[in-house]
């Protein structure tokens, strides 16, 4: 047994992460302190004011564990690697888990490359970013090999050289073909510096050059030459409008705010990149209940600069956090150069902040209004189904379908929907088995037969407590079946339910003469729905469903059997009458409905055997 008295007592005053347990020895929350001893036992008291969340885990903690640390920086590095690690339970989590494009030239090498890059090494390379849009670094990397011709191959050269025949890119005039030896070192480092000038953002010399060579090639009436030139130069001036200047400084900088409500928060950071906003991008923090921005901020912090490659020179924070020197040290030793984190109060840096802040506000109050829909399409859709029927407690439905095609390979189809929303995990079919022929009404006895009879001997197997579980779809009852029909489905469905002795509500989901959705058939009366309703939508799409899983499960089975038709249990018809039947006559029904005479005109058809094909349908009808 953990003695708590006796454990706070032995806490050390020296700097360090702690770590609470539950009594199942999970880890449920990290944190660093500078005095260990001060910042735990803090925990144990009786103190108002530190938040529902943390009151909530500190009634869960069975036990603590602590490690000791030289200086509050170590602390700080090893409570992030254990949050990463174990993703505690009261611990605010960054929800997002995302890397940056980076545009690397290969400047080390004798004909550099411009790649695209999703980390950034020391390796002799130039980086550029990171970027936010991964299809425009792949744009605009493109959009430089066309301009400065360089090489796309991963061939060592000028080791390589002259090995193999020049590529496609090299006859497209996309390349200088330094693998040829075509062109030599200095020739093609112009170009790549040329190129590093342009990714600096210094577009006007290639603007003049592609305007004066579209004008040249326009005048000499090579037409083919203009085009090309002035899609280069729309693509370029495309680039260079979205570098917007931001900073006269031209320091790299992450502007960071955040919106926060009871549950959630959003967290928006503007990247500028040698003083020009080069994108945004906003994250959601989970488990904030109870937190201040400041700490968030902190929680964000700490979680994204440990995972992103790129640091910053600065970080313009929306308020103020603890540990401001402490993470100025490791974001500058991560970094290899000094970094600076300021809450601006005023000019055109306070203004960014605010922006940011409005951004992430935006996104939350979207999100809430999202969920809000979303609620209303399923929940609400639910409720809306249970009123019209007067029935309570709705939340999981079952609806079934049955398909075959003349008679051949009747499956059926159960799906299911919980609050609304269709828990695909739970969906069954059914080959039937004991039907043969087009009977509808015999093989949704089949199939409701045994979906219940599995359930309840699952039931059976299970003791009290492992039934408050959630098990499998057969073992979970549905509290309303939805059934594909109006009288008929719905007294097939009651029927099976009567002989097992189960009481679950059965509604038919009723259609009009045009195959559409009109109303719930329930307690022997259909009941109309308004069409521009939740739940006359959700209706639909549970029929819509239910219809879809059906005929895919029946179109594998077809595909199984190759083309098995009805006209295989006719004797004398093997798979060449059958095919000539076929094209003769288009479909089963029409072969129905033909007379002996009609079915010997086809050629491959003799009198006996089209008297033979009429008798066979003429008795299964009678």
């Amino acid at each position: 047994m953990f003695d708590f008295d006796e454990e706070l007592k032995k806490l050390p005053s020296k700097p360090g992460v702690y770590i609470m347990h539950d009594e199942k020895d999970a880890i449920i929350y990290v944190g660093k302190a500078v005095n260990l001893h001060n910042r735990v036992r803090s925990y144990f008291r009786k103190i108002v004011g530190r938040g529902p969340q943390i009151d909530k885990m500190v009634t869960q903690i069975a036990r603590f564990e602590y490690i000791i640390t030289d200086s509050e920086l170590e602390a700080l590095v090893l409570e992030n690697n254990l949050i990463k690690e174990y993703n505690p339970r009261y611990n605010t989590m960054l929800k997002d888990d995302k890397t940056y494009p980076y545009i690397k030239v290969t400047v080390g090498e004798a004909y550099p490359r411009v790649l695209f890059s999703r980390e950034m090494k020391k390796d002799r390379s130039r980086y550029f970013g990171p970027f936010t849009s991964a299809a425009a670094v792949k744009d605009t990397i493109d959009l430089m090999n066309k301009l400065y011709m360089l090489r796309t191959c991963n061939k060592s050269l000028p080791k390589e050289a002259g090995k193999d025949r020049p590529c496609l890119n090299y006859h497209i005039k996309q390349c200088m073909a330094p693998c040829q030896g075509f062109v030599s070192q200095e020739e093609y480092r112009e170009k790549v510096a040329q190129a590093l000038d342009f990714l600096n953002g210094n577009f006007s010399p290639i603007l003049k050059e592609l305007e004066g060579k579209m004008q040249e090639a326009s005048e000499n009436m090579e037409f083919e030459e203009a085009v090309k030139y002035r899609d280069l130069f729309n693509s370029v001036r495309q680039v260079a409008q979205k570098q917007k200047i931001t900073d006269s400084d031209g320091e790299d900088k992450d502007i960071i705010a955040l919106a926060l409500d009871e549950n959630d928060a959003v967290v928006q950071v503007f990247f500028i990149r040698d003083g020009k906003l080069i994108g945004r991008e906003h994250f959601y923090m989970t488990r904030v209940s109870g937190n201040k921005k400041g700490q968030v901020l902190l929680d964000f912090v700490k979680q994204f600069y440990a995972g992103t490659p790129f640091i910053p020179k600065e970080l313009m924070l929306q308020e103020e956090i603890e540990d401001i020197e402490v993470l100025e040290k490791w974001l500058s030793a991560r970094k290899g150069n000094r970094v600076y984190i300021r809450v601006p109060k005023k000019g055109t840096k306070e203004r960014l902040v605010e922006l940011a802040a409005k951004n992430a506000a935006l996104v939350l109050s979207q999100d809430k209004e999202k969920i809000k829909r979303e609620e209303g399409r399923t929940i609400g859709a639910v409720k809306e189904i249970a009123a019209l029927i007067g029935v309570e407690g709705i939340s999981r439905m079952e609806a079934y379908d049955i398909s075959n095609i003349s008679g051949f390979a009747n499956v059926g189809s159960m799906v299911v929907y919980e609050k609304g929303k269709p828990k695909r995990s739970d969906y069954r079919k059914f080959k039937i088995k004991t039907v043969s022929g087009p009977d509808d009404y015999a093989c949704m006895k089949e199939v409701l037969t045994r979906r219940f009879i599995h359930g309840m001997e699952e039931q059976k197997e299970l003791d009290l407590k492992e039934m408050e579980k959630e098990f499998g779809s057969f073992t979970k009852f549905p509290d309303l079946i939805l059934m594909d029909g109006g009288k008929g489905q719905v007294n097939i469905a009651l029927e099976v339910l009567d002989e097992l002795h189960i009481d679950i509500p059965v509604c038919g989901m009723v259609k009009d003469d045009n195959h559409r959705t009109r109303g719930l058939y329930y307690n022997n009366e259909e009941i109309p729905i308004d069409r521009n309703s939740e739940g006359f939508k959700l209706i639909t799409r549970v029929q819509d469903e239910a219809h879809r899983f059906a005929i895919e499960y029946h179109r594998s089975l077809r595909g199984k059997t190759q083309v098995k038709s009805v006209l295989d249990d006719i004797p004398g018809i093997g798979p060449s009458r059958r095919k000539a039947l076929m094209r003769h006559f288009k479909s089963i029904e029409e072969i129905k409905e033909a007379d002996v005479d009609k079915l010997a005109k086809v050629p491959e058809i003799p009198r006996h055997i089209a008297e033979g094909i009429y008798g066979f349908f003429h008795r299964k009808e009678g």
